[in-house]
């Protein structure tokens, strides 16, 4: 049986139920028993990454930091040093949202607040290396998936070891890949609409959507269907089990 490592990143008072409503959503979407998949909370700069030799993968979900603040806090740094050590472990690893951003970064390329999207749906297109990645094979040149973020990479400083795997019309950089081993998507891979109005309630006033929409986007989004989203995390565990 095939296992994964699911790091959060998760701090504050908040930070132990939404690394845990995260986890349940990256169940859900991978299809995987609580038994195959271990969370790793790191919950601030003393929590420290569990070891990676018995895992298949890791899955990392999204933060609150934005890589554009500059953060120089410790925190900010630990999360820094964690991802670093993910990556360069050489695990199959996928992130998710702000993992983009990280991961643009880490390579060389900056980060801009130029296509920010609200929390609600977005209109997805595979490029033509997206095409041909081993983790989309089957998928629609077109899917839905449910977004909410404050910053994107700049297109014009992707650095050259990254291959863009699908774009959008309301932000360019949808998925990327480093690599054979590295996938990062800049919507939410894990969340369907239930996912999304629970982590809308845990974000309110984060600036991820304006309070007076909240209850117009909680009720469209059962409207969308984002299971080819959802998809790609099941083909990530089934990709790292081998």
């Amino acid at each position: 049986m095939s296992k994964l490592l699911m790091v959060s990143l998760r701090n504050g008072e908040i930070g132990a139920d939404v690394a845990h409503a995260e986890y349940n959503d990256v169940l859900k979407a991978t299809k995987m028993e609580r038994t195959a998949i271990e969370l790793c909370h790191i919950s601030d700069e003393h929590a420290q990454l569990s070891s990676l030799d018995s895992v298949d993968g890791v899955i990392v979900g999204g933060c609150s930091l934005n890589v554009s603040d500059d953060d120089s806090s410790e925190w900010s740094q630990h999360v820094d040093a964690v991802l670093t050590d993910v990556v360069e472990s050489g695990k199959p690893v996928f992130f998710v949202c702000f993992g983009t951003s990280w991961l643009v970064h880490y390579l060389g390329g900056n980060i801009v607040r130029s296509h920010p999207e609200d929390s609600g749906p977005t209109q997805v297109a595979l490029s033509d290396a997206g095409k041909r990645d081993v983790l989309l094979q089957g998928f629609p040149v077109n899917f839905t998936a449910l977004t909410g973020h404050t910053e994107n990479p700049d297109e014009a400083t992707l650095p050259p070891a990254l291959e863009v795997l699908a774009v959008g019309s309301t932000c360019p950089v949808q998925m990327v890949r480093y690599g054979d081993h590295v996938w990062a998507t800049q919507f939410h891979a894990e969340m369907d609409a239930q996912a999304m109005h629970t982590r809308m309630d845990f974000f309110a006033n984060y600036g991820y959507f304006s309070p007076e929409d909240y209850d117009t986007i909680v009720q469209g989004l059962p409207l969308h269907d984002v299971s080819w989203a959802n998809r790609i995390l099941e083909s990530f565990a089934q990709y790292s089990a081998g």
